[in-house]
This record gives C-alpha cells, sequence and structure tokens, in this order.
C-alpha cells in the first residue's frame, strides 16, 4: 500500500524554519509571493505569515482578463484572515500587445508569457518590497516539468517543493487554508477553463503515488507494473521527467578550467569562509 500521509505539525515546523532561515541567511527579512487564489500559493502564503510575520510577507495577485472572480475573492479572503500585505496588478496590458501581434499564438505561448509577465511584476516587486521571492511550486509540478522556465519557476526559494500536491493538500489543511481553496480544481490561471489536471491527462492522485514509487522508493519501471499501473501510464510519466530536467536545474556551463561554477564552485567554503 503506498502511504503517503504526512505529519502536517512536523512538516509546518521544518518548513517555517527554513523559510526563515534561508532568508535570514542572506540579510533579508521579507518575502513576497505571486497569490493565485489556488492551493500551492495558498499554503506558501500561510507558511510565509507563519515564519515571518504577516507584516513582512506581501501577496501580489497578478489576474488576467479572463481570470475568474471567485480566484481573485479566495485570494482576498486569505489576506484578510492572515493580515498580510497586498497589492493587486493585472498583466492583461501587458501581456495583450504581445500576444496579439502572431497570428499563430497559441495557448501554451500566452499561457508561457502569463507566467513571465507574473515573474516580472514579482521581480521589480521585490526591489521596492525589499524581499525575495517566494516559490509556490510542489514536488509533483517540478518532477514532470509542469512549470514555465523564468515564469513560476523562477524563485529564491521554494519552501513546498519537496511535497506531493496530495500532500501539500494535507498541509493546507492543518493550515487553516479556507475549504473552497481546499476544494477547487487546480489551475494555473493560464486561461478560462484550464485545469492543471486537463492539461496533464491525469489526476494527481494517481501520478503522485507512481512517483512516489519512481523517486522516492527508487522502483523500476517493471516493479510499478507488479505494483498496478498501467505501462503506458509509467512511459508517459518517465518520459515527461526526462524531458524535463532541464528545468530542474540551472543552465549548465561547459568545464574547461579547474574551478567551475556549478561542478567544482558550489558551497560557501568555496568563498574562504
Amino acid at each position: 500500500m503506498i502511504d503517503l500521509t504526512i505529519n502536517p505539525q512536523l512538516a509546518e515546523t521544518i518548513l517555517t524554519g527554513f523559510i526563515e532561515s534561508e532568508l535570514n541567511r542572506v540579510g533579508f527579512s521579507k518575502t513576497l509571493l505571486g497569490l493565485s487564489g489556488g492551493l500551492d500559493s495558498a499554503v506558501s502564503l500561510y507558511l510565509s505569515a507563519k515564519a515571518l510575520g504577516p507584516e513582512n510577507v506581501l501577496a501580489v495577485c497578478m489576474p488576467y482578463k479572463t481570470s475568474p472572480q471567485n480566484t481573485l475573492d479566495d485570494a482576498q479572503t486569505m489576506i484578510d484572515d492572515l493580515g498580510v500585505q497586498s497589492l493587486t496588478i493585472e498583466i492583461t496590458d501587458m501581456v495583450d500587445p504581445l500576444i496579439n501581434r502572431f497570428e499563430d499564438m497559441t495557448k501554451l505561448r500566452a499561457g508561457n508569457i502569463m507566467a513571465r509577465m507574473r515573474m516580472i511584476v514579482l521581480y521589480d516587486q521585490s526591489v521596492a518590497f525589499n524581499g525575495l521571492v517566494m516559490g509556490t511550486s510542489n514536488k509533483t509540478e517540478m518532477l514532470l516539468g509542469y512549470s514555465t522556465v523564468f515564469g513560476d519557476a523562477a524563485a529564491a526559494l521554494q519552501p513546498i517543493g519537496d511535497l506531493y500536491k496530495t500532500q501539500v493538500r494535507q498541509l493546507a489543511r492543518h493550515l487553516g487554508v479556507p475549504d473552497k481553496v481546499l476544494e477547487k480544481a487546480p489551475s494555473a490561471d493560464l486561461w478560462d477553463g484550464q485545469t492543471d489536471e486537463g492539461e496533464l491527462g491525469f489526476t494527481y492522485a494517481e501520478v503522485d503515488k507512481l512517483l512516489y514509487l519512481l523517486v522516492d522508493q527508487r522502483y523500476r519501471p517493471e516493479d510499478c507494473v507488479e505494483e498496478g499501473f498501467e505501462k503506458a501510464f509509467i512511459d508517459k510519466v518517465m518520459g515527461l521527467m526526462r524531458r524535463n530536467h532541464f528545468k530542474r536545474v540551472m543552465p549548465p556551463i561547459a568545464k574547461l578550467s579547474q574551478r567551475t561554477i556549478g561542478y567544482d564552485f558550489l558551497y560557501p567554503r568555496d568563498w574562504g569562509t
């Protein structure tokens, strides 16, 4: 039996400590994040407020013209609940000139443009707020590559990046995230009617169990078949993990010297500390 149950109180303690220590070690005491009204950004927001105090957290809402009103309402409910600082910046006028320039524009390209514009807004506001950008990606998304490079994947730290989506939901319930947010279909809010599971072609509940076996337990594909997973599903998931590995790492540097960044020059001790 595959058990993805976590100890939410322990997870909260570890992750709030992680947020505080990672910011403090580089001289920051504030953070900001994009708040979509969805589960992942909600959990990152609640953890940040607990770790740093609500006065040191800025929730930035960045709707597009097709963003449903209920997502903004849910975001505002959480902002009011926690007492964090907030800012709403609509991105429609920023992205539409580029989207409208090309007759062959696809939903994927438009969605990537929106995600990267939100990143630009966040990093601009990080200077104004004097805080680091908090990531909102979970382990499932990161393994499958379900993110936009230099978009929602851009962040200074990722507090929930080692929790599968189903585990994020457990932590959200423990933290007191509103039921409306817990129950809504996961969506990156890239276009009208878009949902994560609709794009992926499978549910988080299904894929989380498979990823746990492949990644955490180091099962071979044939072992997963014996556990009851279809080979086609396993192949699809493994293909996504392999193809999207480049999204999980810094750009590789061609090695020419004895001390190459990312290979040999890695740790604080390399600075002589």
